[in-house]
């Protein structure tokens, strides 16, 4: 049986993380959902892939989120003739000292914004997938560490496919969340235009800034937060409806490629980060479930049938959902 919701009283980073989390939502209409998986990516250490339509506040919120931070912060606009070394940096000769010094890229802050992520070719893809897997750099055959923390937020528009990469399967699971973003509803776009209107006359300063070592600091503390075994297995179980059919014959039909174990490690590191931001002690089935759509569903591969039939990847992690309960 689970446990009921323990709260706990809040330590500084904590209380700092959640005025953070408030000072972002102020400036992001409609957009809870993504400011919680932001922090939650923050302080997990896992990297987020926006997709939506232009206009949706994909980059607003990385720009205020780095406004939050008192850290460096780069924006890469991905182009189809970009380079790895764009990214990266590279070795440049030095005829004063007769050597090279390896310059670096825009890769090297620590929170970076890939916008437009599609449009960078493969060359580049894999370049920043090893930044995100290994937190570190090869050039000229040395490899060069990533600050700590570092933290990819990247976007892509799904509405156009002229002069796009679609991003691989290995890339894509180096993301903790993908997280789709749709249009507002009439109530929210009629507040988007009265905050837009009130930063014209007077721009909203943000004097809260998470320095690197309460970063550090609030990872640390979320990795306090138990899991109880049945809520470990309750994961464990949810991933394993993607190989071993236990959620129907349909729903296996529909699976060409299973997660893999780092979806189950995904989870349990978000779920642990949600109950911190929540002030709890321990995560619950609910936090499992609030996620398990942004967590899975790009780690899934659908076979060409069930995409032919209308299927997709969040629809099938959402019967997922329907067919295993916790215990």
């Amino acid at each position: 049986m689970m446990r009921e919701a323990v709260t706990r009283p809040q330590t500084e980073v904590q209380h700092r993380v959640a005025a953070l989390a408030q000072t972002l939502e102020r400036g992001l209409i409609g957009r809870t959902p993504l400011v919680e998986r932001l922090l939650i990516a923050l302080i997990s250490g896992g990297h987020v892939l926006i997709e939506g339509a232009p206009g949706l506040a994909k980059t607003r919120a990385v720009k205020r989120l780095s406004g939050g931070l008192d850290a460096s912060f780069a924006r890469i606009q991905c182009t189809p003739d970009l380079m790895p070394a764009d990214l990266t940096g590279t070795p440049v000769w030095r005829p004063d000292t007769g050597v090279f010094e390896f310059v670096p890229g825009p890769v090297f802050h620590s929170l970076v914004l890939v916008d437009e992520i599609n449009r960078a070719p493969p060359k580049v893809q894999s370049a920043l997938l090893e930044a995100m897997g290994e937190g570190q750099v090869t050039a000229g055959g040395t490899t060069h560490k990533l600050p700590d923390p570092f933290m990819v937020v990247a976007t892509q528009n799904p509405i156009e496919h002229e002069g796009t990469f679609p991003l691989p399967e290995a890339q894509l699971d180096r993301f903790l969340f993908h997280v789709p973003v749709t249009m507002p509803d009439a109530a929210s776009e009629r507040a988007i235009l009265d905050l837009v209107e009130r930063e014209t006359s007077a721009p909203e300063d943000v004097p809260l800034r998470l320095d690197a070592h309460e970063i550090r600091l609030a990872r640390q503390e979320a990795n306090a937060v138990h899991l109880a075994p049945a809520l470990k297995d309750f994961m464990v179980r949810l991933v394993m409806a993607t190989r071993d059919g236990s959620a129907g014959p349909e729903v296996a039909a529909a699976i060409e490629h299973a997660v893999s174990p780092r979806g189950t490690l995904s989870l349990a590191a978000a779920t642990r980060a949600r109950a911190y931001l929540a002030g709890r002690a321990h995560g619950t089935p609910q936090d499992v479930q609030a996620l398990a759509q942004d967590i899975l569903a790009h780690r899934l591969g659908l076979t060409w049938r069930a995409a032919a039939e209308g299927e997709t990847a969040r629809s099938v992690v959402a019967r997922i959902l329907e067919r295993v309960a916790p215990l």
